[in-house]
């Protein structure tokens, strides 16, 4: 049976890179291969980046007419995203990033949920994939409930109702009514946007239909600095909305604290001291074996490495976000804006 036009409403798929040659051809392929009959374009904002990122998507543009680019001489993901959406014209908007790989149904899957549910955005799982044995290591500490708690959009979940979701497939009408993305928001920009337009009346929705396959950082300085921007900002949001914090988010920074005071005391005044930093080591070590499984030896061994570096570098970001950046977001807090009806 042919689908309706209501059922394939034209889409935008919008994507901020910087810095992303070796991932964009292959995210871009993801999203033109995508199973879904309705029109596509693809806007490309390009930031600054310092590789072959500008060129690819260069030829990119020339190799198929979907496909557009944008200027982002910010670099910031936030403006980036805005121009984009600026740059783009259909109904619905699929957020996209440079280094992820959308499922082959994805887009189909989300607009059909956006139907089914009256949500203004829907999203779902952050599905780590690693090329080499360190990302393989990383992907594994960011799939499992000892790396990353109980996040669903992380390790998986029932559908529902959510704070927020991983990218995002949302209405037009949703992003347009609330002005696009906080500029200020560096990181957890996706956060705030989805506050506001639950504090309008909208629904977010989280479903494991949707998946979309992310490649972990190359390195354990990529990865140590991905996990304190990510601490910091989450403090950001802390300040910004009262409330929004849980456990789940202070287990880092706590974790951190007792591993420092433990090797203080266990150099200063006494070895019992080091049974603290000790127990954290044979945590993330016991934990590292279910999550290692059915990978090879050098990448279960580096588990281990990854977990430590997300939760040591995520609550040091988180202790040591200042105040000051706070009060800048704060400042440039966007009210949510309700519709006539709502």
């Amino acid at each position: 049976m042919n689908a309706t036009p209501a059922a394939t409403p034209p889409v935008s798929v919008i994507i901020p890179v910087l810095n992303e040659e070796r991932h964009l051809r292959n995210s871009v392929r993801h999203i033109l291969e995508q199973e879904y009959d309705g029109e596509m374009e693809v806007v490309i904002a390009l930031g600054p980046s310092k590789d072959r990122t500008d060129e690819i998507a260069a030829e990119l543009v020339s190799e198929d007419p979907r496909v557009h680019t944008v200027p982002n001489p910010t670099g910031r993901t936030p403006a980036a995203l805005n121009a984009a959406i600026k740059a783009s014209r259909h109904p619905i908007v699929v957020r996209v990033d440079g280094h992820g790989m959308l499922s082959a149904n994805y887009i189909a899957t989300a607009v059909r949920l956006l139907e089914e549910t009256g949500a203004q955005n829907v999203g779902g799982i952050m599905h780590a994939e690693g090329e080499s044995d360190w990302e393989h290591a990383v992907a594994a500490a960011m799939t499992s409930k000892v790396g990353v708690g109980n996040a669903a959009f992380h390790t998986g979940g029932e559908a529902g109702p959510a704070e927020t979701v991983y990218l995002g497939v949302f209405r037009r009408e949703a992003l347009e009514q609330q002005g696009g993305y906080n500029e200020e928001f560096i990181r957890a920009q996706d956060w705030e946007l989805n506050f506001r337009i639950r504090e309008a009346g909208g629904l977010i929705w989280f479903s494991p239909e949707l998946k979309v396959q992310y490649r972990p950082r190359p390195s354990v300085k990529a990865l140590a600095k991905q996990y304190k921007d990510y601490g910091r900002w989450r403090h950001v949001v802390a300040r910004y909305h009262q409330g929004s914090i849980n456990l789940r988010y202070l287990a880092a920074p706590a974790a951190l604290c007792a591993v420092a005071a433990g090797i203080v005391v266990g150099a200063a005044l006494t070895p019992l001291g080091f049974v603290v930093p000790a127990g954290y080591l044979a945590g993330i070590t016991a934990g590292s074996v279910p999550a290692g499984k059915g990978l090879p030896l050098k990448a279960r061994l580096q588990i281990p490495v990854a977990l430590a570096t997300m939760h040591m570098s995520w609550g040091y970001g988180f202790l040591t976000s200042p105040r000051a950046l706070a009060k800048k977001v704060i400042a440039s807090r966007r009210p949510a804006v309700r519709t006539a009806s709502a």
